[in-house]
């Protein structure tokens, strides 16, 4: 399931930068319950957030959505 991947992409790459979910939540502004769904891969965010996680973990989406590897 794609989701998964991107959920456990996403947690690596936060915890890469020393950051909370709470602190990834409150920079997209979205509350903490929100984030976390996306790192569990039960939902998935829409193209605006995922450009401003890309941009606050600086990663690709690429890399995000398991299209690349870096």
């Amino acid at each position: 399931m794609i989701n998964i991947e991107v959920g456990r992409r996403l947690k690596e790459s936060r915890k890469a930068n020393n950051l909370t979910q709470r602190e990834v939540s409150h920079m997209l502004g979205i509350v903490l319950q929100q984030y976390q769904t996306y790192e569990s891969g039960r939902y998935q965010m829409d193209y605006e957030k995922l450009i401003k996680v890309c941009k606050i973990l600086n990663v690709s989406a690429d890399y995000l959505l398991g299209i690349s590897e870096v």
